[in-house]
């Protein structure tokens, strides 16, 4: 029986279509909770749904810093950790436990996010695509989402509608992408336009 450390991916396909799914899942699941199509009660699950997605997205952003995909690895893993992982236990504690906490901690943390993702926003249109838009309404979204965690929702108005649509927007986008991928790449040439 071999060694697990001897045991090497050759030639492995890369996995950041599972990624883009696993940031869609995130997107919709927000937009839902954001725009109220779900209530509270939903948290619980939706936590169950982050975790499974920081499964993916962390191995992604590992195996995309290993291809040498500085940006993208890096987004991956703090993603997973933080938009995945960090929110999706607070919501399974919150909703299982039915611990009330200090939200307004979050946007702290959402605002640290927020200013690296607009930071880190120009290395995503070196090469303009369809993942240069998904990021940027990432960084639309994300602002606002710290200023709603903050407490200041009612001061926003119309404008706390902005990361759930812009977080819907991002997901759809990231649909399309991991779908080109998958099929352009199955196929060897281009099914889906990218």
């Amino acid at each position: 029986m071999e060694n697990i450390q001897e045991i090497k991916i050759k030639d492995g396909a890369n996995p950041t279509a599972a990624g883009l799914v696993a940031l869609a899942v995130a997107c919709f699941c927000f937009f839902a909770l954001l725009e109220g199509h779900v209530d509270a009660s939903a948290r619980t699950l939706i936590g169950c749904w982050l975790i499974g997605g920081f499964v993916v997205q962390v191995i992604v952003g590992l195996m995309d810093l290993k291809e040498g995909n500085h940006a993208g690895g890096n987004t991956f893993l703090f993603f997973s950790a933080f938009f995945m992982l960090a929110t999706g236990m607070e919501m399974l504690i919150r909703g299982v436990m039915g611990v009330e906490v200090d939200a307004r901690i979050d946007g702290w943390a959402w605002a640290a996010l927020s200013i690296v993702m607009i930071l880190w926003l120009p290395a995503f249109f070196k090469k303009i695509g369809i993942l240069s838009f998904i990021v940027l309404f990432v960084a639309i979204a994300l602002p606002f989402i710290a200023i709603r965690d903050l407490g200041y929702t009612a001061e926003l108005g119309v404008l706390a509608h902005i990361p759930a649509w812009t977080l819907l927007i991002a997901g759809l986008l990231a649909i399309y992408l991991c779908s080109a991928i998958v099929v352009n790449k199955a196929y060897g040439k281009t099914i889906y336009p990218m």
